[in-house]
């Protein structure tokens, strides 16, 4: 089933997120329609906000960029009640996009290299070092269980400049090729 994408201006998407345990209320079902909503949808990641659940958990799939990062070819994942230790490396901008804010992307600065933990989707424990593009991917969905957006990161200037196309996006005036919910009905 795919899940609508909930967008800018929905308080849940400003929520802290929740831990979950192994025996989550349909955990598996969960796991199965993001995956399933975020293709549909196009994207890379998806976190739980963005599917209306404030829950710890999103799922990342970068095996379309392996041409470039050839470490990516199985970097296929779901990361549930995931931490970041640390984050190190040389800070780097690149331009991202987000299924929550369809029709805008930014130039983000964040860092290279991040070590983090989390649990599959079998409970497993893992501990790994994210770089590149992987890195990248993770900061952006793990941003999302901490209410955080990437334009958080712009300037007040580009935010500023933003303020009509978040506004659009609030209202429902924007028509991705893939389901979304407003939290304001346009007039």
């Amino acid at each position: 089933m795919k899940y609508p994408v909930t967008v800018y201006g929905d308080p849940l998407l400003r929520k802290k997120a929740k831990p979950i345990e192994k025996d989550h209320d349909g955990l598996e079902e969960i796991i199965e329609n993001m995956w399933e909503t975020m293709y549909h949808s196009d994207g890379v990641g998806l976190a739980a906000p963005q599917v209306g659940m404030s829950i710890r958990i999103f799922v990342v799939d970068a095996t379309s960029g392996a041409d470039e990062e050839p470490e990516l070819k199985d970097f296929k994942k779901v990361f549930i009640n995931p931490e970041i230790i640390e984050k190190s490396g040389e800070e780097w901008v690149m331009n991202e996009g987000c299924l929550s804010l369809p029709e805008i992307r930014e130039d983000v600065k964040r860092p290279d290299i991040v070590r983090v933990k989390y649990f599959d989707e079998n409970f497993t424990l893992h501990e790994e070092v994210l770089k590149g593009y992987a890195g990248r991917i993770f900061q952006h969905e793990y941003d999302h269980l901490d209410g955080i957006l990437f334009i958080d990161y712009l300037s007040p200037l580009k935010k500023r400049l933003l303020k009509g196309k978040l506004r659009n996006i609030a209202t429902g005036k924007v028509q991705p090729h893939y389901r979304i919910k407003t939290p304001v009905k346009s007039m």
